[in-house]
């Protein structure tokens, strides 16, 4: 694994040097350069809303009640989408692009989660035990026809207790 990260970090920089090389010849010094700052500003924007967006639908997982492992997935490719767009490049800038667009994002993490979904475990641990037979989690409340009903019988009116 070592050894293919480091001739990645060998090679991709060489291709995207020899890129950007034979587009200045073809082009202009000014407009390479002028591509590479754009693409740099238009990707730093983009992934500055797209992560904006990812944020909010982390928070509406979690107040859904649910795990939010799309949401953290997205968010981890938008990062690595941003500091793809901000290395100077046409190759990175495109995987960068693609990995904004959240059509990018749904086949590379189909794809990533194919290869490597069955290779990690998760383990979750909470705080302690209780000898209670009630949730120690909020209750939960419907809303019918304008009627509230609330899960947890400690939220109901309070008894007066005679002694």
């Amino acid at each position: 694994m070592f050894a293919r990260l480091l001739l990645a970090f060998i090679i991709i920089p060489f291709v995207e040097l020899v890129l950007l090389l034979r587009m200045a010849d073809a082009t202009s010094w000014m407009t390479t350069l002028s591509i590479v700052i754009v693409t740099g500003l238009i990707g730093s924007y983009l992934a500055r809303r797209e992560g904006l967006a990812a944020i909010g639908r982390f928070r509406a997982a979690l107040a859904e009640g649910r795990m939010p492992g799309r949401e953290i997935q997205d968010g981890l490719m938008i990062a690595f989408a941003a500091a793809l767009l901000l290395t100077p490049g046409l190759l990175t800038d495109a995987l960068g692009f693609v990995l904004l667009t959240p059509m990018g994002r749904t086949h590379i993490g189909g794809f990533l989660r194919r290869r490597y979904g069955g290779k990690f475990q998760v383990h979750t641990h909470g705080f302690g035990t209780s000898d209670s037979t009630e949730s120690t989690l909020p209750p939960r409340s419907r809303h019918e026809n304008g009627n509230y009903t609330v899960d947890s019988p400690s939220y109901g009116p309070k008894q007066s207790s005679t002694s």
